[in-house]
């Protein structure tokens, strides 16, 4: 039998929707058997989505939620009416990316979540749509991740299915995250607005009976303030501390108990007894503290949501930083331009970036001289010059001259895009340290509870009179806010400062395992240094000077783009070189030719010397001892000289080594380079050992042999392309953020200026975010161990319980917001 086949009586005037929780109107039948009971719909819309949800077996999101769903009236906007526009290849290209030959991912931001339980309905009804492999729904920011295969499902499909049960799915907006942000704003002030303004006229009608003295005011008079301060304290407990009662009664059928548990039995109790004192006139009444207690815990929550928002926000304002259209040039050279939407630019397309505009795309320069602000991206503030070659970053902004540039990546596969998805992945994730908080927070809250119904009990035989509010204040003073905020806030600010550093943290654990790492390995090539090999050094073995055996070997290699050419040619830039003729270049050995009618060999040592027919020169052995790799020249049957390049290290590499050998940090160089070459690095930069000529295993195994030592914590800090391997056995690992490898990167954390120095502040500041979090906890401890007994003792009313509890979450928040000023003195 159908429900529609059930006879039911009418609904009563004030029966709600089961669904929607709107008033059912009078005269409509629509019920949906849920859980064995026949449930009352108000209209067809919410008939449906109940149906669908209890067909596919997700029953259970009716006794996990805690807020009601919007109405099913604003259930799609006219724009997206048509789901198959979703479907075409150019509407995709801002949202979803290839990860396979027939799987896509779309980015998508979900409309319609209320609570824990839609994340949970809508994760397990789109999982079990055909062909969809992932779903990944954060709440903080309400972003969608949707993996499917393209050749079983379609993305409108999978849009329906959503909208099925009642929400809306579009492509990703910071704009539309921001308005869901602000709604959450709107609605928590309305509910600030409507408890102070309940607190402060009840105050009014409160007050005269603490001065009044015995007989001062007459029963009928005490009794009709008695009655007002309760129709002034009803929206106030319905209203304003609704959720308090939701979030409560839901952690009472999962059968866990939350922060909301103390607070509602708190709230309901002393209301409850308060209404009971007013219908029978006999005993005494707390609406003045209930309504002041709501008021003050609503403030510290707001401003806990306000700084939850603000750190967030660093994800959002990436999103924002694109522009919405950019200016393609037809053909180059011509600077004849079109609007186009940033959307529809391609691999290829030549754009104009006028001074003061945003960078549309990853590109590379192919006119124009100017300057970068990439602040934003990397956390320098100093511009970045561009000429021609230069590659910039989407959502750097164009400083100073108009630059054409050719676009080399966009929509998802731009390094914005990348940074955007580690900072989501960073998010999502709950640190040990968190875990752990949250643990001691239940176990609090349940020894609270039973300290609470003793002192209760005691004081009922002790004075019944003030048993209740004691109970109250009990439960209300040491509610655990502010020890379940003191770790989760100071990890997203500290997050958030990071990132605008240019210290991308992108898995949880990352922050508290760097503060307390005693162990730095580094990789050599494109870590500690540029990868970039220089002439450090130029020996004459015969009768030619510096300068000439420079601008020799310059002529040499002046067509071969080998990194030693490279660096040879750019020691010999200010000389005028000479015409070099009959070059023939030996792979991997080095190059013949004739310069001024005299024949040359460049290269190895060892091909040089065969081409000679001599034996290496006597000090070849002492220069090569001095690291590096030797490059030699010889001609007219003798040697002319040595050349000694060396790859250059970073500036700022010797400040960190010198910054973790006074911390007492022990440090390490590893390096597929000859070990020669390593051990030189080493005691140039200061750093405890090095070892070379290892591979990406040699490596691995040297970081699991350092983790024998339970009191090691080991970071590794690679350049994340070829130490996948290395990094992912560290207990932390730093990767260099350069160019298009970003996105695979393994680090847990990212350089993303690739400055060392940002590595330096970042283990300081991850310091500071441990030492904010223990203050954090040790205020909460010390407050309750404080407020607790006095509360027992009956030295603090509900009202004060309230000031107080709101007070400590308050610091614990004002506390974390601290280390939001790190950058800026740092």
């Amino acid at each position: 039998m159908t429900s529609s086949e059930i006879a039911v009586p009418d609904s009563s005037p004030d029966e709600e929707c089961y669904h929607c929780g709107l008033p059912v109107p009078p005269q409509t039948r629509h019920f949906v058997a849920i859980d064995g009971v026949e449930r009352r719909m108000c209209c067809v819309g919410c008939e449906a989505v109940a149906r669908s949800i209890v067909d596919n077996g997700l029953s259970d999101y009716y006794r996990h939620r805690d807020a009601m769903p919007e109405p099913q009236k604003e259930a799609l906007p006219a724009e997206l009416q048509e789901l198959g526009l979703f479907d075409h290849p150019d509407f995709q290209k801002s949202f979803v990316e290839p990860v396979g030959e027939h799987e896509r991912e779309a980015s998508l931001i979900l409309e319609g979540i209320t609570c824990a339980a839609c994340v949970w309905l809508n994760e397990q009804h789109v999982s079990r749509q055909p062909g969809v492999s992932l779903v990944d729904i954060n709440y903080a920011t309400r972003r969608a991740r949707v993996r499917w295969d393209e050749r079983r499902t379609r993305l409108s499909d999978i849009l329906a299915a959503i909208q099925a049960i009642g929400y809306r799915a579009y492509p990703y907006d910071a704009e539309r995250s921001e308005q869901i942000a602000q709604r959450e704003r709107r609605s928590m002030l309305w509910r600030v607005f409507v408890a102070g303004f309940g607190m402060m006229q009840v105050m009014m009608y409160a007050f005269p009976a603490y001065l009044a003295g015995d007989g001062d005011l007459t029963p009928d008079i005490e009794l009709l303030m008695r009655w007002a301060s309760l129709v002034l304290t009803l929206p106030v407990v319905l209203y304003s501390a609704a959720p308090f009662f939701r979030r409560a009664l839901r952690d009472v059928r999962l059968r866990r108990l939350g922060m909301d548990v103390p607070v509602a039995l708190g709230v309901g109790s002393a209301f409850v007894a308060s209404v009971w004192a007013t219908l029978t006139a006999r005993g005494e009444v707390y609406f003045d503290s209930v309504t002041m207690f709501v008021f003050f815990l609503l403030c510290g929550r707001y401003l806990e949501m306000v700084a939850r928002q603000k750190a967030v926000r660093g994800v959002e304002e990436l999103g924002k930083v694109l522009p919405a259209f950019a200016e393609r040039l037809s053909r180059w050279p011509s600077l004849t331009g079109e609007r186009v939407p940033v959307s529809q630019l391609v691999v290829g397309d030549i754009l104009r970036v006028r001074p003061g505009e945003v960078v549309p795309a990853d590109g590379v320069v192919i006119d124009g001289l100017s300057d970068a602000n990439e602040a934003l991206l990397t956390g320098e503030s100093l511009p970045v010059p561009k000429s021609v070659g230069s590659e910039v970053t989407g959502g750097s902004i164009n400083i100073s001259s108009p630059l054409a540039i050719r676009v080399e990546q966009t929509g998802d596969s731009t390094r914005l895009a990348a940074i955007r998805r580690l900072m989501e992945r960073a998010a999502s994730e709950k640190p040990e340290i968190a875990r752990q908080s949250d643990k001691v927070a239940v176990v609090f809250i349940i020894a609270l509870l039973v300290l609470a119904s003793i002192t209760g009990v005691v004081w009922y035989f002790v004075d019944p009179s003030r048993a209740l509010w004691v109970f109250v204040s009990v439960l209300v003073v040491a509610c655990p806010c502010a020890l379940s905020l003191a770790t989760p806030v100071a990890l997203t600010v500290a997050t958030d400062t990071l990132a605008r550093m240019g210290v991308l943290v992108t898995r949880g654990h990352a922050i508290e395992t760097l503060a307390n790492a005693n162990h730095f390995v580094f990789d050599k090539t494109g870590t500690l240094t540029l990868g970039r090999l220089t002439l450090e050094e130029t020996l004459p073995l015969a009768d030619l000077d510096v300068r000439q055996l420079g601008a020799i070997a310059g002529a040499l290699e002046q067509s071969s783009e080998h990194p030693v050419a490279r660096a040879l040619r750019r020691s010999s830039d200010d000389a005028e070189l000479p015409v070099a003729r009959n070059l023939e270049s030996e792979t991997g050995q080095g190059v013949t030719g004739t310069v001024n009618g005299e024949s040359y060999w460049l290269g190895r040592p060892d091909f040089v010397a065969g081409n000679l027919g001599c034996d290496l020169p006597s000090k070849f052995e002492d220069l090569s001892g001095r690291g590096g790799t030797i490059v030699a020249l010889g001609g007219r049957g003798r040697w002319l000289g040595l050349f000694r390049l060396a790859d250059v290290p970073r500036p700022e590499a010797g400040q960190l080594a010198a910054k973790l050998a006074a911390e007492g940090i022990r440090t390490s160089v590893l390096s597929g380079d000859a070990p020669s070459v390593a051990s030189s690095i080493a005691a140039r930069l200061g750093l405890n050992d090095a070892h070379g000529g290892m591979t990406p295993q040699g490596k691995r195994d040297f970081i699991a042999a350092l983790q024998r030592d339970p009191s090691a914590v080991v970071a590794m800090v690679g350049d994340g392309v070829n130490d996948a391997p290395v990094l992912a056995q560290a207990h932390v690992s730093v990767a260099m953020g350069g160019g298009t490898e970003l996105a695979r990167n393994q680090g847990d954390i990212v350089l993303l200026s690739e400055n060392l120095a940002g590595l330096g502040r970042g283990v300081d500041l991850a310091r500071r975010t441990l030492k904010v979090i223990r203050q954090n906890l040790w205020w909460s401890f010390a407050y309750n161990f404080t407020s607790v007994p006095l509360a027992m003792a009956g030295l603090v009313t509900p009202w004060m319980a309230g000031i107080g509890m709101a007070g400590s979450s308050l610091l614990v928040v004002l506390n974390a917001l601290r280390l939001q000023g790190y950058r800026r003195v740092s």
